[in-house]
């Protein structure tokens, strides 16, 4: 299984190091130097990594044959993608890679359905469970403890305990746009 691990920013000096943009728990793991790793676009790699640092609380790495600034700037937007097997699962066991929790049913502690999880959405602060709803349409839920409070792998489903307000429909959702007379 692929799983995006970074995104390739801009480069940083002249040597051929570029910033990344880390979207795997466990970089020290995924980017490590010696990790050989599938791109997207498929022409520009597979890239393998030749030096990692942290500079002023960025990643920044450098891959081999890629020399100059001009070869790394033309990296720039590229998705690193690690190769992992199916079966791995991270070291934490509150953490879970996105293909585990895409399609689990997601229901409130009652036992209310709330959808089905279609998409993990990254964010820089905290990650969002994009949520398809059973009549159309879609919600976000921030994948944080204290509003999912549980993922069962075993029975494929995500129980929640939303806040006031997360899982009503904003106005104009359903069609309606808040006029009673029709008039606009």
């Amino acid at each position: 299984m692929e799983l995006v691990v970074a995104r390739i920013g801009r480069a940083h000096g002249i040597k051929g190091e570029v910033t990344v943009e880390v979207r795997t728990d466990e970089p020290e793991v995924r980017l490590a130097p010696g990790a050989v790793l599938a791109t997207d676009p498929p022409g520009t790699g597979p890239l393998t990594i030749e030096t990692g640092r942290v500079h002023s609380g960025r990643l920044l790495l450098r891959f081999s044959g890629v020399a100059d600034r001009g070869a790394a700037e033309a990296l720039r937007n590229t998705l690193l993608i690690a190769e992992v097997d199916p079966q791995e699962t991270p070291e934490d066991p509150e953490e879970y890679y996105d293909h585990q929790l895409i399609d689990l049913d997601v229901v409130t502690r009652d036992g209310t359905e709330v959808g089905r999880i279609t998409e993990i959405s990254h964010l820089p602060y905290q990650d969002l469970l994009v949520v398809a709803r059973p009549g159309g349409g879609e919600v976000l839920i921030p994948f944080v403890h204290e509003i999912v409070p549980e993922i069962d792998l075993a029975e494929q489903r995500a129980v929640i305990d939303p806040p006031p307000g997360l899982l009503e429909e904003p106005p104009g959702a359903d069609g309606d746009d808040g006029a009673e007379d029709g008039r606009r």
